[in-house]
């Protein structure tokens, strides 16, 4: 079992930045690949970047490309997604998530990730 918890989200004006961080406890968190979603109200949820186990590679929504850049940090657990440029558009609850799998090409898909965080609430005013 890997546990993970998001935290980070707020509310920003558009143009601004947040920082969302997913501390995850549990199994060795390097073993994991990693993800970030997206649900805004009445809308199915979305992918927004990933990185694999290593770190070495990052994938990321064209929406969010250029903008959004997701890190991790093995030796304390950690993975961030650091927003800027923000619109309201961004309005929605990020979730993290973990997947064991060996292949990452399917990254974007929330189906093959195995572990999920409550979420955190990111709201950007226009």
């Amino acid at each position: 079992q890997v546990q993970l918890v998001e935290s980070g989200g707020g509310l920003v004006q558009a143009g601004g930045s947040l920082r969302l961080s997913c501390a995850a406890s549990g199994r060795t968190f390097s073993n994991y690949h990693m993800g970030w979603f997206r649900q805004a109200p009445g809308k199915e949820r979305d992918f927004v970047a990933a990185i694999t186990w290593s770190g070495r590679t990052t994938y990321y929504a064209d929406s969010v490309k250029g903008r959004f850049t997701i890190s991790r940090d093995n030796a304390k657990n950690t993975v961030h997604l650091q927003m800027s440029s923000l619109k309201p558009e961004d309005t929605a609850v990020y979730y993290c998530a973990a997947d064991s799998g060996l292949q990452f090409s399917d990254y974007g898909n929330g189906q093959r990730y195995d572990y999920w965080g409550q979420g955190t609430q990111v709201t950007v005013s226009s």
